[in-house]
């Protein structure tokens, strides 16, 4: 706890530099990989992450200095010389863009790698630490870094504020842009330019290992809580944010443990996390709504036996028992007795001295399902000519998800049809 309120009020400068500094960096990348994310182009940044470092040797080497700018700009020039790399080699030749993206990155970073061994062995001293960038160097970003970063994060936000609508549409349909006279090429130049300077910015913080987790993570999991784009960004800048605080506060407490890859782990966690429990389009909400949906079925197909078994006798309030249900349908007799309980608790069924009844309620909601599977059946019968011996199994799917606006629908089409192909009568509730 004493760390912790240490820690939270930013008394130490370094504290306060690698903070605030991993956070910018985090809520940068995030809302730029946001695009990237939903334009499937994923591995581009982790193309660029890779091709950015032997922009950082050079600049280093013809400079002789460190300053983040001057190592900016020399990472943003070979970052976006490998992305016309990666479209020349698409475009002119018979290979797929996830092979361009391989060959440009194994080529670039196994040229970085190669200016930076000769870096360190030329015994300048100045190259010291230069190597981080291999890896990150959060914990030693200082206030002129902050103050860099601060300034190109503003002006990608100012940007991305600028261009939002334009981006919106060339991320879900270029073409629709196209169409409509957008200027799609400069569009996507601007899109890919702020991308390849938010990865150059980056890598001061995780390097170019990790660069691509904190582009595109924030992005997947902001994307299992909403549906709209605005706010899938927040959510991911969020994110990036979170995650560099908690990154930040993990070295802190723990001096042994890197910054970087910690940011990344944390961000690992929160999209872990909306992958399981985001509330609606997360794997449990998903489970749930598959385990009410077979309920649903079940509980419905136990009702039809009770309309068949009336239908057939004449009677559909006598009493019924498990074994003369079974023989109606081929159930096993656990989902038997569990959709009967269920019925039970709806109060659409009743049992007396193990016997089973239906009731008004229950019946009615018979009525619907029987009325759906038979309307159905007609449907394919009269439109779109099955014969009657093959209209049955399609019915039996399709009848739990009609809808009352489709069902009414149905009923106009075929004019209210009193038979099916069968010559089974169409149930309707008397008003």
């Amino acid at each position: 706890m004493n760390d912790l309120l240490q820690f939270l009020s930013f008394s130490d400068p370094n504290v306060r530099f690698v903070t605030i500094g991993t956070m910018i960096l985090g809520a940068t990348a995030a809302m730029v990989g946001s695009f990237s994310f939903l334009r499937k182009k994923a591995l581009v940044g982790d193309a660029i992450a890779h091709s950015i470092l032997p922009g950082v040797c050079l600049a280093f080497m013809l400079s002789g200095s460190k300053d983040p700018l001057v190592l900016i700009v020399g990472a943003f020039i070979t970052g976006w010389l490998s992305l016309i790399i990666i479209d020349g080699i698409s475009r002119t030749t018979k290979l797929k863009n996830d092979a361009a993206i391989g060959i440009v990155l194994s080529v670039f970073f196994g040229f970085g790698i190669l200016l930076l061994t000769s870096i360190q062995q030329s015994g300048n001293a100045a190259q010291s630490g230069l190597d981080k960038f291999l890896f990150g160097k959060a914990a030693s970003l200082t206030q002129y870094d902050i103050l860099v970063f601060s300034s190109i994060g503003i002006v990608l936000i100012l940007v991305l504020l600028l261009f939002y609508k334009e981006f919106k549409l060339i991320s879900f349909n270029p073409d629709y842009a196209k169409v409509i006279g957008l200027p799609v090429k400069f569009l996507e130049f601007i899109l890919a330019t702020i991308t390849v300077l938010a990865v150059a910015v980056g890598i001061q913080a995780v390097g170019v290992v990790l660069m691509a987790a904190l582009l595109i993570t924030p992005a997947s999991g902001a994307r299992f809580w909403t549906h709209r784009l605005g706010t899938m960004i927040f959510i991911a800048m969020v994110f990036g944010a979170i995650s560099g605080f908690f990154g930040s506060f993990i070295s802190y407490v723990a001096p042994s443990m890197p910054t970087g890859p910690w940011v990344v782990m944390c961000l690992s966690f929160l999209t872990i996390g909306s992958i399981w429990f985001a509330p609606k389009r997360g794997m449990l909400a998903k489970y749930r709504v598959q385990h009410q949906n077979q309920q649903k079925i079940l509980k419905e197909n136990v009702l039809k036996l009770f309309y068949h078994i009336g239908e057939k006798e004449n009677d559909f309030h006598a009493e019924r028992s498990i074994e003369q249900l079974l023989k109606t349908r081929d159930l096993r007799p656990t989902e038997l007795k569990k959709g009967l309980h269920l019925l039970k608790s709806e109060n659409t069924v009743r049992n007396k001295d193990d016997k089973w009844l239906i009731t008004a309620k229950g019946l009615n909601e018979a009525i619907r399902i029987i009325r759906l599977h038979r309307l159905w059946e007609m449907y394919l019968n009269q439109r779109l000519k099955l014969e009657p011996d093959h209209v049955h199994n399609d019915a039996e799917a399709i009848e739990h998800i009609i809808t009352p606006e489709i069902e009414r629908q149905l009923e106009k089409e075929l004019n209210y049809p009193t038979k099916d192909p069968h010559q089974s009568i169409i149930p309707y509730i008397k008003e």
